[in-house]
């Protein structure tokens, strides 16, 4: 699944990070995908994350909830997307590259294990790390 997201990261629009995230449904047919195009867009909220679910919803079935599906994503979500996976309903987050300015799955913060919230979803980062880093490093060190 994150080898997919990796895939749609290597899509995303030149200007933007390239970040992907793909939304699977309960038996693992993709329902949605999106990179980040906060640039192409000019919109803040446009993270790959917040796309893949706000695509997944409105075909999902079942409104707003993602019960049972799994978010595969290339980088560790901030606090935004890790809350929208959170109120989503989102099941399993599974991502590759760690973000330790901005992580909120574990590296900065731990949004979605807070025991306060309503709804925890089971979480493995760290899959294809190396991979997922080196597509964030080229973009980078191309920018500087």
């Amino acid at each position: 699944m994150v080898r997919t997201a990796l895939a749609v990261a290597a899509t995303a629009d030149p200007r933007d990070v390239p970040v992907g995230a793909v939304v699977f449904d309960g038996r693992g047919r993709e329902l949605a995908r999106a990179t980040n195009a906060r640039e192409a867009t000019g919109d803040p909220t446009a993270h790959a994350e917040v796309l893949a679910l706000r695509r997944a919803a409105a075909i999902h079935g079942d409104g707003w909830r993602l019960t049972g599906a799994t978010l595969a994503v290339t980088l560790e979500p901030c606090t935004m997307c890790a809350g929208a996976l959170v109120a989503a309903r989102v099941d399993r987050l599974l991502f590759g590259a760690w973000e330790p300015k901005t992580g909120a799955v574990g590296s900065l913060w731990d949004v979605v294990r807070d025991r306060r919230l309503n709804h925890r979803p089971q979480v493995r980062g760290g899959i294809l790390e190396a991979e997922c880093a080196a597509l964030l490093d080229d973009y980078f060190r191309s920018r500087r």
